[in-house]
């Protein structure tokens, strides 16, 4: 078993000091760091604790299957990633074997689960076999991945079949699957992100940054947000917070020296700063991003608040700005969470139109994986 992440180099001292102090309150009288789970946190609202009992309920459901393409549905694949970083986070040897048992039953007899390079939303699957292949060195996973990861990459004989974008897309060597939503950089993102983390091969690494500034030259505003899509102008949140986790995966995974770097830190940044402006006393952000009478969306609170935590942690944003509106973010995230893991008011699943009311009338949801993956990734980050 192998992986190659880049190492990532130590905070200087000083900003590791504003880090601890400014994100977590986690710094004794000494200046020196406190474990987090020391009762730095309200009680119930640790990092450990909320993303524990979250992916136990994750884990105490079958797979979440989508009802048109009866495959794995891509929320299943984004829970269960995290799940499995939350358990090396925690250092639960057990828990991991349990998130890798998950998987058998794929080999077997519900194999017809496991999704086929059709788009976006089924492809990004492949991201799952790829972190169990970097935890357990069994290449089974590894040729589940790479199969979906580079089938994104390979475009159909029959190109009749493909719509104006995607043909255009093509030409300019981006992905077939690109169809510019926004929810599309995250899926891209995370599967050929993980591809080249299981290799180390840079030509998933490649793809990923182009398919990245591809979409931020095509959606987003002056603002720093980005609008659904070219035809549905309206910074809807749990869309801005896929791309807002798209970018700090794939900024995680880039080196100093990568060519589209520079461009996606700007995009990202530029985000980041209006994103801080739109978070409200009460550390949420809303349905639609600027438009404050709409109602508190919990999923795109926790993805903000992740991209926020990472974004510090990785020293890409101010420490002592951005680390208290993480915290903030964390605390309202936590408070959403039922007793039995499900976090209520999920915006439900929701397709790109030009039309404002389609956004303000989406259904709130009570236990959608929407709304439990981004609880993970938080904490996750948070504990990194």
């Amino acid at each position: 078993m192998h992986t190659t992440i880049l190492p990532k180099p130590p905070l200087p001292a000083g900003l590791a000091l504003a880090l601890c102090c400014a994100l977590l309150t986690a710094c004794g009288p000494d200046g020196k760091a406190v474990p987090r789970e020391s009762g730095q946190w309200p009680e119930g609202r640790s990092p450990r604790e909320v993303g524990g009992r979250v992916v136990e309920t994750f884990l105490s459901n079958p797979f979440r299957i989508h009802k048109a393409s009866g495959m794995i549905h891509y929320v299943e694949t984004c829970t269960w990633q995290g799940a499995l970083r939350f358990a090396k986070q925690t250092g639960d040897p057990a828990l991991t074997e349990r998130l890798v048992r998950r998987f058998d039953p794929l080999f077997g007899e519900q194999a017809h689960y496991i999704s086929k390079p059709l788009n976006v939303d089924t492809t990004v699957f492949g991201s799952v076999p790829l972190e169990l292949y970097m935890r357990t060195g069994d290449k089974r996973f590894l040729k589940i991945g790479l199969d979906l990861a580079d089938a994104q990459w390979t475009t159909p004989a029959d190109q009749s079949k493909l719509d104006d974008t995607a043909r255009e897309a093509v030409t300019r060597g981006l992905s077939w699957h690109t169809r510019f939503w926004i929810d599309d950089m995250y899926m891209i993102t995370m599967l050929q992100t993980q591809a080249y983390r299981a290799t180390g091969d840079n030509k998933y690494l490649d793809r990923a940054a182009l398919e990245a500034v591809a979409y931020l030259d095509k959606l987003q505003q002056p603002n720093g947000l980005f609008h659904h899509a070219p035809d549905a102008p309206f910074f809807w949140g749990r869309g801005n917070g896929w791309f807002a986790a798209g970018m700090s995966e794939l900024l995680r995974a880039l080196p100093a020296g990568h060519p589209n770097r520079a461009r996606i830190m700007a995009g990202y940044q530029k985000m980041m700063a209006t994103l801080l402006r739109h978070q409200d006393a009460e550390g949420k952000w809303h349905q639609l991003i600027d438009d404050s009478s709409s109602w508190q969306e919990s999923s795109c609170t926790g993805m903000f608040t992740y991209a926020f935590a990472t974004g510090v942690k990785h020293g890409w944003l101010d420490a002592a700005t951005y680390g208290p509106a993480a915290r903030k973010g964390w605390l309202a995230l936590a408070g959403w969470i039922n007793p039995d893991g499900a976090i209520r008011d999920v915006c439900e699943g929701t397709n790109a139109l030009n039309d404002r009311n389609h956004y303000l009338n989406r259904g709130r949801v009570t236990g959608d994986l929407h709304g439990q993956a981004p609880v993970i990734w938080c904490a996750n980050a948070l504990m990194e």
